[in-house]
């Protein structure tokens, strides 16, 4: 199993993680992937570590698709992976009605759709073989109308890959299936390791051999374990509670799909009546763990042979920001 950092995206003040990175880098950490919601963004961030930094490879998990067309997101990852020496990974999701409607203000029906024309594009430009065009509804080109001028373009640069691995934000069967068909990798945000197999196994049956799994995982390096679970359900409930709309929320979905249905359903009820603080106290302690590593070393290590027999080959551990922790974690994983 590979070792990975998830530094997540900027909450409230900008958060400058080199540091972090460097020792991520020097302790043979594989990737350091970036996020973004609504605020910072993903390329931008990676960009900064990539020139500070020599080795590690360079991911978005992930980068929203409808933030940038697909024309767009493949120049932000051919340029970051000539400038790093090919390490990009490219990390994309198609978000949610909420933000992709309310924030972008794009349309965001068909994302099983979307997502096929998207990656059809963006192979095209980085492959070069001929000007760009694409067929279909939701992303043509050239476009249809406008001044009638348009025409297929080819990217005047030489990309140093013409492959340049994509991994896929999943949380529904249908678009997980999507992820083992059409892309590298599959980039799970909340996921219990043992239930893997069983809720989508199916979905997974199909990939390659060299699929990529790889998950991001609170990490909490502390012998108090009671404080390790209040602070790893607060992003939980802010994803069931604030992140979608209150009669479509995929996380909460994911969260009813690993059995915490009628839980979910109070942390988003007390999330959006403004009782966030309560909202964190309802997310189960159980939910919170499974999902998560946290406590003293010594329970750390015990918990991850579950995350060992599970399908997930990379584990991006996001919280841990020290190199001590960074080092001890690296130790229970790599030897």
């Amino acid at each position: 199993m590979k070792l990975g950092l998830n530094v997540g995206y900027w909450q409230r003040d900008p958060d400058d993680q080199t540091e972090t990175v460097l020792a991520a880098e020097r302790l043979g950490y594989h990737a350091v992937f970036t996020a973004e919601a609504y605020g910072s963004d993903a390329f931008t961030p990676l960009a900064w570590y990539a020139a500070r930094t020599s080795r590690i490879r360079l991911g978005t998990a992930v980068a929203q698709m409808s933030a940038r067309t697909p024309a767009a997101t493949a120049m932000h990852a051919l340029t970051l992976d000539a400038l790093s020496g090919g390490r990009m990974i490219l990390g994309i999701g198609a978000s949610g009605p909420q933000v992709v409607e309310g924030w972008y203000g794009v349309p965001f029906p068909k994302p099983l759709a979307r997502t096929r024309e998207y990656l059809d594009v963006m192979r095209q430009v980085w492959r070069r073989e001929e000007p760009v065009t694409s067929g279909g509804p939701h992303y043509p080109l050239p476009y249809p109308g406008g001044t009638g001028l348009g025409k297929p373009l080819k990217s005047i640069v030489h990309p140093v890959r013409p492959e340049i691995p994509v991994y896929l934000g999943a949380e529904g069967p249908k678009n997980i299936a999507l992820a083992a068909e059409a892309t590298q990798g599959w980039l799970p945000l909340f996921v219990d390791p043992t239930r893997i197999d069983a809720l989508f196994g199916e979905s997974l049956a199909g990939r390659p051999a060299d699929f990529e799994i790889a998950a991001t995982v609170t990490t909490i390096v502390t012998d108090d374990l009671a404080a390790a679970l209040e602070f790893a359900k607060i992003p939980l409930a802010f994803y069931i509670g604030g992140m979608g709309a209150k009669d479509r929320n995929f996380h909460l979905d994911l969260i009813g799909r690993l059995g915490y249905a009628e839980q979910a359903a109070r942390v988003q009820e007390l999330f959006l009546a403004g009782r966030r603080d309560e909202a964190v106290r309802a997310v189960p302690d159980e939910l919170a763990d499974s999902i998560s590593l946290l406590g003293p070393i010594g329970r750390i290590k015990e918990r991850l042979d579950l995350w060992r027999n599970s399908p997930v080959t990379t584990l991006l551990v996001a919280g841990v920001r020290d190199e001590p922790t960074l080092r001890a974690v690296r130790d229970l994983v790599l030897g």
